[in-house]
C-alpha cells in the first residue's frame, strides 16, 4: 500500500508542537479508510525520530498495513516549543496529539498508543483520562519502572549468574584478567541494596491508597493502577537482551496487584528473544512492527 507523509504543528498548553503523520496514500477511500490512529510515545530524551529512526519506519510500516500514525516531539524535545518535563508529567502533550491525530486523520474512530521505555511508562500512566476520541489500545515496548530494587535484582540474575557461565569470563578470571575482589564486593553491595531497597519498598507500596495526589505516589504504582484501570487491550513487547525489561519483569513478580493485572485476557505479550532495548536488529524492528500490526487488527480494530 503507497503511503504519504505529512508534518503537523499542533498546541499544547500555549506552547507549539511539531509532529509527523504517517498515512496510507487514500485514507479515505471507500473501500478501506482510516479507521485507526497510533500515537508514537517517545521514550526518553530523544525526538520524533528515535534511535536508529526506529518510530519513522514504525510509523510507515503501520500506514503500509492500513493505519495512521503520528510520531511528535513533546514539549521541550526536537522540534517543539516549551520547557522539558518528566515522562510522567505528559498528560497534556499526549491528550494534544490525540486530538491532532483525530483532526489530522478525521476518519479515524479510536486511538492507540505505542510507547518504548518511559514512553510506555507514560502511556499507562495516562491510560484511564479521558480523550477526544477512545484509546482503544496500548503497546508497551519494554516498560520503564526503574527503581534501586529492581536494578539490583535484575543485574544479580541477569548479568552476574549469567557471566558465571560465560566460557570468557572464566578465561580472564584464571589469567588474571577479572580484580576478583572488586568482582566479589560489587556482588555483595548490589545483593545488599536489593534486599534493603526492597524492604523499603515493601513497606511503602501500600501506604498510599487511590484519591491521594498523584505526584505523591511512585511512578510505579501509577503505572499499575493505570493499567488497572485501563479497560482495553494491551500489548507488551518485550526484549530478550534488555535489562529494563528484565526490571519490569522482577517488578510484576515482587507485586500482587502488577501480576494481577498484566495476567487479565486484555493484557497480550510476545517476547523477542535476541531484541535489544530499541529493537536495533532489521530481524527484531520487522518482527515488533509485524506484531504490532497484527495485535492492533485483531484486538482494536475488532473491539475486542
Amino acid at each position: 500500500m503507497s503511503i504519504a507523509e505529512h508534518p503537523i504543528v499542533f498546541e499544547c498548553e500555549g506552547k507549539r508542537l511539531v509532529g509527523v503523520v504517517a498515512q496510507p496514500e487514500h485514507p479515505l477511500h471507500p473501500a478501506h479508510p482510516v479507521r485507526t490512529g497510533v500515537v508514537v510515545v517517545v521514550g526518553g530524551p530523544q525526538y520524533r525520530a528515535g534511535s536508529h529512526r526506529e518510530f519513522v519506519t514504525l510509523a510507515r510500516a503501520l500506514a503500509a498495513e492500513g493505519f495512521a500514525a503520528l510520531r511528535f516531539d513533546v514539549r521541550g524535545m526536537g522540534d517543539s516549543e516549551g520547557v522539558p518535563r518528566p515522562f510522567d508529567e505528559l498528560s497534556a502533550d499526549l491528550a494534544a496529539a490525540s486530538a491532532a491525530l483525530a483532526h489530522a486523520c478525521p476518519s479515524i474512530e479510536r486511538l492507540a498508543w505505542w510507547g518504548l521505555c518511559d514512553g510506555a511508562s507514560a502511556a499507562l500512566i495516562d491510560a484511564a483520562r479521558p480523550q477526544k476520541l477512545p484509546l482503544a489500545g496500548l503497546v508497551l515496548a519494554n516498560p520503564w519502572v526503574r527503581s534501586e530494587a529492581t536494578f539490583a535484582k535484575a543485574q544479580v540474575r541477569h548479568y552476574y549468574l549469567r557471566r558465571v557461565f560465560e566460557p570468557g569470563f572464566w578465561r580472564k578470571l584464571l589469567g588474571g584478567g577479572v580484580p576478583v575482589g572488586r568482582a566479589l564486593g560489587g556482588l555483595v553491595e548490589t545483593l545488599s541494596a536489593a534486599r534493603a531497597r526492597g524492604a523499603v519498598e515493601e513497606g511503602t507500596a501500600g501506604g498510599r491508597e487511590r484519591g491521594t495526589e498523584a505526584h505523591s505516589r511512585p511512578f510505579q504504582q501509577r503505572m499499575r493502577d493505570g493499567l488497572e484501570a485501563f479497560p482495553g487491550p494491551a500489548l507488551l513487547l518485550m526484549s530478550g537482551r534488555d535489562l529494563t525489561a528484565r526490571e519490569f519483569d522482577a517488578c510484576v513478580a515482587g507485586d500482587t496487584r502488577w501480576r494481577a493485572a498484566v495476567s487479565r485476557r486484555t493484557v497480550s505479550r510476545v517476547d523477542f528473544a535476541d531484541a535489544d532495548h530499541t529493537f536495533s536488529g532489521a530481524a527484531s524492528r520487522e518482527a515488533v512492527e509485524r506484531a504490532t500490526a497484527e495485535w492492533l487488527r485483531r484486538h482494536v480494530e475488532a473491539g475486542r
